[in-house]
């Protein structure tokens, strides 16, 4: 029984994909925290290139 737990303990196998795991929730939660944070500002700047495109696109007609 000894060996067992000592085998378990020693084993880092899955080790590296709870790290990435981990490390991708982490990016999840920045990204949404920053859209959340910037979100009127984000949608003033789509909105001015959305505008800007289309004027753009009704002088070439």
């Amino acid at each position: 029984m000894k060996a067992i737990t000592k085998r378990f303990v020693a084993d880092e196998s899955g080790a590296t994909a709870i790290e990435y795991g981990l490390v991708a929730a982490m990016m999840g939660i920045a990204v949404v925290t920053i859209f959340t944070a910037f979100k009127d500002k984000l949608s003033l700047a789509f909105g001015t290139m959305g505008d800007a495109l289309q004027t753009q696109a009704s002088n070439i007609k």
